[in-house]
């Protein structure tokens, strides 16, 4: 028993709904659900039973009445004006059956309503006998066994039920679903509110334009302004920081600039050309840094199709002497930052052609709604324990993949940077090809 306990409790907390909504209306629907129940229990297995055993007390004794009368004068006389007394004064009506027989079966009301009528008939009637309150919408069916055959009196119900019972269960089960409405209303208005955070901080994380007002209750609009409290100190960080970057940029841009013309005067010789080429890498790197720290946050979303932005990237790899494949479904298209997405894009495909001679590309959409773009290449790869090692912003894995010149140890932290600012993610894989393969994930 005691393994039994948890068990149980394991298997409603799988199936208790998962969401607010369902949650909070599951808080107010049971406790009224179990109120109804044990209201009605009381109600039918107290008040209504001694209610209906007055009624069916006087019942069963005029059945009494009428059955002693008719055994002490069973003619067709006697008979005749018993029914008459009976209808007049009792209304019930008799119908005799001489040679007939109780029937068998019994069908029974629900509730628990037959009770006090059995106990009734069994205390004033030593004769068997026979009921049915089910057959015929507003009368009782009482049959007794009588000397030469069987007796049968027809009584209305009201003599042996209360109907005012069915008028108060109606009305309870009104009202209970009334208040149910308003409490469905109630909540779905609350939380509607919370999703309306929710996405409003969703949108915000992928660096969309949001128009959002906090309401509902008091503690979700504190919430929500908390939010844009947040969402405006972070905004003019980001504010800051690109103008510093800007700022940064033309100060370093303006001296490589003039250094790059000063070598471009100077006579050709071997220093000069590795001077070139340091100035070259330097320009390089500034371009990475200023690229990671920028994280393209500025772009508007656009819709575009991936098939061409695939082959647009693919040429790069082309010419850097790579043999690229692209397989992308035909009208496959996402809502995407196009420069962003086409950078990231680049730095892996990039990445693939430094490190291997055969790249596949492939774009397919997923049963989830979305797309997925997948880079496979046949370089040397990356053990899987350092995949996640692979993202770290100036990281080398220099005894796993060839050394990249030009590289910083940038290009996976930035594509994945901007996966995750559009709501999707890049993870690392094992390429059927030998190399590896990285699965970028978009929303549409």
């Amino acid at each position: 028993m005691a393994l039994r306990i948890p068990s149980l409790f394991r298997i409603l907390k799988r199936r208790a709904p998962t969401s607010l909504f369902g949650r909070s209306l599951l808080i107010i629907v049971l406790p009224i659900a179990l109120m109804q129940i044990c209201v009605t229990w009381i109600f039918f297995d107290s008040y209504w039973q001694q209610v209906n055993g007055h009624l069916t007390d006087g019942l069963a004794g005029d059945i009494a009445w009428v059955t002693q009368g008719y055994e002490a004068n069973p003619t067709p006389v006697g008979l005749k004006r018993l029914e008459d007394r009976a209808e007049q004064s009792l209304d019930l009506s008799i119908i005799a059956q001489p040679g007939g027989k109780l029937p068998t079966k019994s069908h029974f009301a629900l509730f628990g309503i037959d009770r006090a009528l059995q106990q009734a008939l069994s205390d004033r009637i030593d004769a068997p006998f026979w009921f049915d309150t089910t057959r015929y919408p507003g009368y009782v069916d009482i049959r007794v066994k009588v000397t030469d055959g069987v007796l049968r009196i027809i009584a209305p119900r009201d003599r042996a039920f209360s109907t005012q019972a069915y008028s108060f269960i109606f009305y309870v089960t009104l009202v209970t679903f009334v208040l149910m409405a308003v409490a469905v209303l109630l909540i779905r208005n609350q939380v509607r509110a919370i999703e309306r955070l929710a996405d409003a901080a969703d949108a915000f994380g992928r660096g969309a334009d949001i128009a959002f007002k906090p309401y509902g209750a008091k503690e979700v609009r504190q919430a929500g302004q908390s939010f844009l409290a947040m969402k405006n100190r972070i905004q003019r960080h980001v504010d800051q920081r690109t103008t510093l970057l800007a700022s940064v940029s033309h100060d370093l841009r303006t001296p490589l600039t003039r250094l790059k013309l000063e070598l471009a005067l100077a006579e050709p010789g071997k220093r000069v050309e590795a001077m070139k080429r340091d100035l070259a890498e330097m320009e390089h790197m500034i371009d990475e840094y200023l690229a990671f720290a920028r994280g393209e946050g500025g772009e508007a979303l656009e819709r575009v199709d991936i098939g061409p932005l695939l082959g647009e990237v693919s040429e790069s790899a082309a010419k850097a002497g790579a043999a690229v494949r692209v397989d992308a479904d035909a009208g496959l298209a996402a809502t995407v930052r196009p420069n962003a997405i086409k950078r990231a894009l680049s730095n892996l495909v990039m990445n693939a052609a430094a490190h291997g001679d055969h790249i596949a590309l492939a774009a397919h959409a997923t049963p989830a709604g979305g797309v997925e773009i997948t880079i496979d290449d046949d370089g040397p790869g990356i053990p899987p324990e350092r995949f996640e090692e692979a993202f770290t912003p100036f990281g080398r894995l220099d005894e796993a993949r060839n050394q990249n010149e030009k590289g910083v140890g940038l290009g996976l932290a930035i594509a994945r940077d901007v996966a995750r600012g559009h709501g999707g993610d890049l993870r690392l894989e094992e390429s059927p090809q030998g190399g590896l393969r990285v699965r970028l994930t978009l929303p549409r």
